[in-house]
């Protein structure tokens, strides 16, 4: 048990107004928990508030009452006896009379309101008697804000969980709910005054019920809200946006049909308004009603809506966009405009709900009759009026909404409007009957009357999609609709096909070739259960659509949408499992455009033969196989001839089709899931080609060729499982090992010359293929023979061979530490690895060889000494240096301390104090930073599976600051300070921007220093370019305004030189924003920088690059107001 003057402490201090709300709500959370735990009975807990709940001091009195209703919403899970919470309910109810103690009254009751069964709750009796207390006692819309939100909250919570019982009190309930609901106007309490209503007319406004008196009142408390006009602030903090209001209130009034007879002629007469939202909201109203009210309601109203609704589509409809780059998959697809995209959604609840009367209403309708009349007697789309245009797209997604509606609605509008079209399209051109495959003359093909077949045949084709309507899989060959399309499919490919040619002459936008691909696209995409399209004619589809890919390809606007159109074929049939349609697809489609490769008589370029290629491949599983078969072969058969022949057309194919591989292909068929065994195989099968260039005598220096292979290769590793990685890395270490003249059994003698090392192309190109396959193999994959391979990779980065260097730092990156649990296939460790790179020794035999050796005698340097320059050779220097960084960026990675001693190797080469480095040697040094802290596309990244611990990058940045603010300081020779500062700009612009904002008051100097010394050497405009965004994420980010305030000044000044800095304009068009967002801060601390600012910008003013001139008229416009 608590300590009574423990207890009495925490209810003086929260009974105490000179307590401060933190003491306060510290002393309730100790009682609470106090009750929680059992370490206090609620029992003794009221005896110990007794007096404070009975006090005539009405201040005391309701801090007491607060309390105790504060502890009860903590333990609202805690089991408690019926007899104590009769007893609560009794207390809390009678309270409600106190209005001074009122808001811990509410308090207590919604607690006990809210009590599970499973832990003891409220009775009915004790329920109504709450209900009959709030109803004596409570004036609502008297109290302030938050005592109306727990007051409604109450008897939101009453109603939902003791409607049965409430009943019983009738007419006094209703009056009383619209007595404490009428008038609101506060966000949060109107959320709970129409959940109120909305229970109130589900539960209790029964068209045959006893309260049906209080419906005109209830609504005409809802009407004066409708439409809500919200004006609170939006954003973060607000708690209820406009759109939860609206529809709340759509709710509530849906919740009974008696509120039919007052709100459908609202909504109607809203629909007339000016005011957009009110628009919006009664279209949204009447489809959520009509739903509720039931089909007889409303159809009084359908002859008054339906005019409504035309009007609105054809108001705010906007033209419909023929480009096939931005079009939907199917048909024109849905308006963007949100009023006509809810109207059209009413249209279609109507029409499912009235469909006679509606669908009648529609057929007759004069306006769309005169539309479609008008139409017939223009040819091309461009011969149409604007308006007619418009009218034209009105009714096309009006005939699209009855189409796909319902079976009747589609039956009605097919019998009376298909059929009239297409007999004009018939007897305008002799489009029934073609005679070897004549194309009759497209002029007379209508442009509009098309355009309507297709929203018609689109609707249908949605009607009838097995996905949305499993129900219609029967065959429907005898419905209007069906016998209509069998009647008219053949004239219809004809003049989708006619239009087509007439567009082919005109003009490479023209929205005929939409039409005409569109409509062929949509006749091929019909399900076969419910309209069997002849097989015959789907294959005339698909010749007459690869006909335009072999054909046309001169006419971009056109190739582009019949490949769409083959794309959304292929993957509709393989989609339904349209066994027949398959097959012919794959004969005609797939494996014509696999055949496309190997032809090289058509006038098909080859990049369009890729792009066919890899869309077509894209439509399936089993098309992608057929696809990458294909593609094997010819990649192969390329590769040799290079290989033999150095064909430089073979040589193009050959890169083109990896790239498509390794760039779509692969990634597709990893999203997809598809089985690794065809990449397993296609990797294996590189190397096989790989090793057989070993008996070519021509060299092998195609590096695009090498590139191409080494991406595939990664990417083809990468995506597979250990399993199979196990199997394509035996294979390359096969062919290294037979195909090579590394001797790998003797590498640890194996020569090399620090300048000029003979080594065949063949060979350096095998290692490099093998190094991509090792940089991108799971931690857990076995790599044969790794000692030798750190040996071979040790000697040929120092080489410049950059792949070697890239795979000693993934290797080391995914070795496992003694220390570690991880698990791990090598038998050697990465301390094993480590002692292998640092320690082994270089030395110069008396040939002037740089040999690899374990002795310690000689003239002998590990790697630092390398670094260092302890060879006395330029490129060796450069070379170490380079593999270096990959190593320490693997060890930075996976977060070993041996970084740190990596760092302090490159700081030592830009350190000239003992002695001057060369140039090119100290930049290198400085561009390390870079490899370690970017996130790399080539390797170590999560894609190739390297171990990447977290906040690495965070870590790295906290060592080597202090270190480099220390050695700059120091530094005295501009010439060495220039590359501390160019490494520094590295680690600065790599670094998360969160972590700068941090310590921003200290790096934005040093940001400032490293970008001025940047601003000299051309080469370095992207680094400062990247320190420049950096700064610009300080500037617009709030948590740097302070540290930005602070050092405005030499910010500014930077800033100014950088408006004319000629070597990129990238940087002065920044540079500019930088100086726009400067603008922002308070006037007295820019203010004496203004003249400065307007004196840069008005050279910017005249800058040659219009991007420029735009940013500087914008900053000159804020600056001026200053």
């Amino acid at each position: 048990m608590a300590e009574p003057s423990e207890l009495s402490r925490y209810i003086e201090s929260y009974v105490d107004s000179s307590s401060t709300p933190a003491q306060q709500a510290a002393s309730l959370d100790s009682v609470g928990c106090l009750v929680k735990s059992d370490s206090l009975t609620l029992e003794a807990l009221v005896r110990e508030l007794q007096i404070y709940l009975t006090t005539t001091d009405n201040v005391i009195r309701a801090r007491g009452i607060l309390l105790l209703g504060e502890v009860l919403k903590r333990i609202e899970s805690k089991p408690l006896g019926s007899a104590n919470i009769h007893t609560l309910v009794v207390f809390f109810k009678d309270r409600l009379a106190d209005w001074r103690a009122l808001r811990g009254a509410l308090i207590g009751c919604l607690s006990l309101i809210r009590r599970k069964s499973v832990v003891g709750m409220v009775t009915g009796t004790d329920a109504k008697a709450i209900v009959q207390s709030f109803l004596d006692y409570i004036q609502v819309q008297s109290l302030g804000q938050y005592d109306r939100k727990l007051s409604l909250e109450l008897l939101d919570c009453l109603l939902e969980r003791y409607s049965d019982v409430l009943a019983s009190l009738g007419e006094e309930l209703i009056y009383g709910i619209c007595e404490a609901v009428d008038i609101e106007k506060d966000p949060e309490c109107l959320m709970l005054i129409f959940h109120i209503i909305e229970t109130v007319g589900k539960l209790y406004l029964d068209p045959s019920g006893p309260n049906t008196n209080f419906v005109e009142e209830i609504f005409d408390i809802l009407e004066a809200y409708f439409p809500i006009h919200f004006t609170h602030p939006v954003g973060d903090d607000a708690h209820v946006q406009r759109d939860d209001l609206s529809r709340a209130l759509m709710a509530a009034f849906s919740s009974t049909p008696l509120f039919e007879p007052y709100l459908i002629p609202l909504l109607l007469d809203k629909l007339s308004s000016s005011l957009h939202s009110a628009k919006i909201d009664s279209l949204r109203y009447l489809r959520a009603c009509s739903s509720k009210y039931g089909a007889e309601r409303i159809a009084k109203y359908v002859r008054a809506i339906w005019p409504l609704i035309k009007d609105i589509i054809s108001t705010y409809l906007e033209d419909p966009d023929f480009s096939f780059t931005l079009a939907p998959l199917n048909g024109f697809g849905p308006s963007k405009n949100e009023l006509v995209i809810e109207a059209l959604s009413l249209l279609q609840q109507l029409i499912l709900q009235n469909s006679n009367l509606l669908v009648s209403l529609i057929i007759d309708d004069e306006d769309v009759n005169i539309c479609i009349k008008t139409t017939a007697s223009y040819e091309k789309y461009n011969d149409i009026p604007v308006q007619e245009k418009k009218k034209l797209h009105c009714v096309g997604c009006i005939l699209h909404v009855m189409a796909k509606t319902s079976l009747s609605s589609c039956n009605e509008v097919f019998q009376n409007h298909f059929s009239r079209i297409m007999d004009n399209l018939v007897s305008v051109g002799n489009l029934d009957n073609p005679q070897n495959g004549e194309v009759f003359p497209s002029q007379r093909v209508k442009f509009g009357l098309l355009y309507l077949c297709i929203e018609l045949l689109e609707g249908c084709r949605k009607l009838f999609s097995v996905s949305e309507h499993p129900a219609l899989q029967y065959v429907l060959e005898h419905e209007t609709c069906c016998t209509e399309l069998h009647r008219f499919s053949t004239p219809l490919f004809n003049a989708f096909c006619s239009v087509l040619a007439l567009s082919n002459e005109i003009c490479p936008l023209d929205p005929e070739i939409y039409i005409g691909v569109k409509g062929l696209q949509i006749l091929a995409m019909f399900c076969s259960d419910v309209f069997p399209v002849s097989m015959l004619l789907f294959e005339d589809i698909l010749k007459k659509l690869m006909s335009i890919i072999i054909e046309d390809s001169n006419k971009m606007t056109l190739w582009e949408a019949a490949l769409k159109a083959l794309f959304h074929i292929g993957s509709f049939v393989q989609k339904f499992d349209e066994s027949e349609k398959a097959m012919s697809y794959k004969s005609l489609v797939v494996e014509k455009a696999a055949e496309l490769l190997s032809i090289n008589d058509i006038n098909l370029p080859l990049s369009l033969k890729v792009k066919a290629l890899s869309e077509i491949g894209m439509t399936g599983k089993i098309n992608m196989l057929t696809v990458l078969q294909g593609l094997r072969g010819v990649v192969f058969a390329n590769v040799s001839d290079v290989c033999a022949s150095r064909n430089s057309r073979s040589f193009e194919t050959a890169v083109q089709l990896l790239e498509c591989y390794s760039c779509k292909l692969l990634p597709w068929i990893h999203e997809n899931r598809c089985s690794e065994e065809f990449i397993e195989q296609f990797a294996v099968d590189i190397w096989a080609h790989a090793g057989n260039c070993m008996d070519i005598c021509a060299p092998f220096e195609e590096k695009g060729l090498l590139d191409a292979l080494m991406k595939v290769m990664k990417v083809s590793v990468a995506s597979c499982s250990v399993d199979s990685q196990n199997t394509i890395i035996l294979k390359a270490y096969t062919v290294l090992s037979s195909h090579t003249n590394f001797q790998l059994n003797k590498v640890q003698r194996m020569p090399l010359s620090p300048g000029q090392y003979d080594i065949s192309h063949r060979d350096e190109w095998i290692l490099s293929l093998f190094a991509s396959a090792i940089i991108a193999v799971c931690p857990k994959t076995h790599i044969p023979n790794l000692r030798v391979l750190l040996d071979l990779f040790m000697v040929m980065h120092l080489r410049g061979i950059v792949p070697a260097a890239q795979a000693l730092g993934s290797i080391i990156n995914k070795l496992a530490s003694k220390s570690s649990s991880a698990e791990s296939s090598s038998d050697l460790t990465l301390e094993e690895a480590l002692d292998i790179i640092f320690c082994t020794k270089l030395w110069f035999s008396t040939s002037d060889m740089l040999q690899r050796t374990n002795r310690t005698n000689g003239s002998a340097m590990v790697i630092t000494d390398l670094c260092l320059g302890g060879a006395n050779d330029r490129l060796l220097q450069i070379n170490a240096i380079c593999g270096l960084s990959w190593i320490g960026k693997g060890l930075l990675m996976c977060g070993q301390e041996k970084i740190k001693d990596i760092a302090m190797i490159f700081i030592g080469c830009l350190k000239t104090e003992e002695q001057p480095l060369d140039p090119l040697v100290m930049k290198c040094a400085a561009d390390a930073f870079h490899v370690l802290m970017s996130d790399s596309d080539v390797c170590l990244n999560k894609k190739f599976h390297a171990i990447i611990r977290p906040l690495y990058k965070q870590r790295f940045f906290s060592s080597m600051m202090p270190v480099f603010q220390q050695l700059i300081t120091k530094s005295h020779p501009s010439f060495s300070r220039s590359f501390l500062y160019r490494a520094m700009a590295h680690i600065i612009s790599d670094t998360p921007l969160i972590v700068i904002l941090n310590d921003a008051n200290k790096l934005i100097p040093v940001l400032l220093d490293c970008m001025s010394i940047l601003t000299e050497d051309v080469q370095d405009k992207d680094i400062l370019y990247g320190l420049l965004l950096l700064l610009s994420g300080i500037l617009t980010n709030k948590n740097g305004t302070e540290a930005v305030t602070e050092n405005a000044h030499i910010i500014i000044s930077c800033l100014t030189r950088l408006v004319d800095y000629p070597n990129k304009t990238l940087v002065r068009e920044t540079a500019i924003q930088c100086l726009l967002a400067m603008s922002e801060l308070p006037h007295a601390r820019i203010y004496p920088m203004r003249t400065q600012v307007l004196q840069s910008i008005a050279k910017a003013l005249d800058d040659k690059k219009r991007s420029v001139r735009h940013e500087a008229i914008r900053c000159r416009r804020a600056w001026s107001h200053h």
